[in-house]
């Protein structure tokens, strides 16, 4: 029995999993029943596994056949805070968690890899590792598999992430750019309260924070090369008490997305000095704090040509070569 054989008498196992997972999603750091449920999978397989930290799941494979090295393959576990809305036999059964990005869809197709290779363990060599990270959409999970070791030795590391825009049957493989790095900010503007019939006698918080705002979309368009991709974005502003009180404190929150690490720490200094010079024109102060979420996603170009020549082999099987970068991030990088 071929590979692709053995994989598609496994589609029923995987699909009853993805929608088992999907009707019970757990936030980020909370995937408590998630783990368990794969590690259940993984003993049923005979595949030694541990924990990383409290709900990461990491597990190895030792094939018995000829070859060596070591190879790991990665999911993700996290779900959302989206209620969901449309009705299926497998709908999420926790209000306002969802699995909206696709993440229990990963999670069932590495327990679907982990499944084919442990019955195929005798036709290869070395060890296959799995790495089921939580935390993904806060940015998290990833780098304490890494503290914990468990990439030491491993020579190709691969994720996949479902991509509703290709037809079933198609896989994207690009080399280079595809994912932006993502970067949280908030901007805390300091100004000094007063009434709306006297505004010289205080600092207007809210105006400060709405030059900030479109002041952002000049650093994006006006300091930055149109012909590379990148974006600044907020989603959220906050401010004053009372519609008729100079605000004297308000909230900017929201996301850079950039491709190179230069192009990253230009925005994240260009944002700074904004924030700061604009609230001291009009007689506040601003301070700007930072969480990275994840740095941008680049495929080698010789692993992406290796992975593009098995693909290849398998019959009814498109490859994409050149799909669009996404601003997108995922910190499998």
């Amino acid at each position: 029995m071929t590979v692709l054989q053995q994989a598609r008498e496994n589609e029923g196992y995987i699909i009853g999993l993805r929608r088992e997972f999907h009707a019970e999603p757990e936030l980020s750091l909370k995937e408590f029943h998630t783990a368990d449920r794969i590690e259940e999978e993984l003993e049923k397989m005979g595949i030694s596994h541990w924990r990383c930290r409290e709900t990461g799941v990491y597990a190895v494979l030792k094939g018995t056949g000829e070859g060596g090295g070591t190879i790991a393959l990665r999911a993700d576990t996290d779900a959302l805070s989206i209620e969901e809305t449309h009705k299926t036999e497998y709908c999420s059964r926790r209000p306002g968690v969802m699995h909206a990005c696709g993440h229990d869809a990963h999670a069932a197709c590495l327990l679907g890899a982990a499944r084919l290779l442990a019955q195929r363990k005798e036709t290869f060599g070395g060890e296959v590792r799995f790495f089921f990270q939580p935390g993904e959409e806060i940015g998290a999970g990833a780098k304490e598999f890494i503290e914990e070791g468990h990439l030491e030795g491993v020579q190709r590391i691969f994720g996949l992430h479902a991509a509703s825009d290709l037809p079933t049957g198609t896989i994207g493989i690009k080399p280079g750019s595809n994912n932006a790095a993502v970067d949280y900010f908030k901007i805390t503007v300091h100004g000094t309260a007063a009434h709306v019939s006297t505004p010289e006698k205080g600092a207007d918080a809210l105006y400060i924070a709405s030059q900030i705002v479109i002041g952002a979309q000049a650093v994006a368009t006006r300091l930055h090369s149109p012909v590379e991709p990148m974006l600044i974005g907020i989603g959220r502003l906050d401010a004053g008490t009372a519609y008729n009180i100079v605000a004297g404190q308000a909230v900017i929150e929201g996301t850079t997305r950039t491709l190179t690490e230069q192009t990253r720490a230009e925005v994240r200094r260009q944002l700074d000095q904004l924030a700061g010079q604009t609230a001291l024109l009009w007689g506040g102060s601003a301070q700007t704090q930072w969480v990275e979420f994840t740095p941008p996603l680049v495929n080698p170009e010789d692993v992406s040509k290796e992975v593009q020549r098995q693909v290849a082999l398998l019959p009814g099987v498109q490859v994409i070569t050149d799909r669009p970068v996404s601003l997108g991030g995922d910190n499998f990088a």
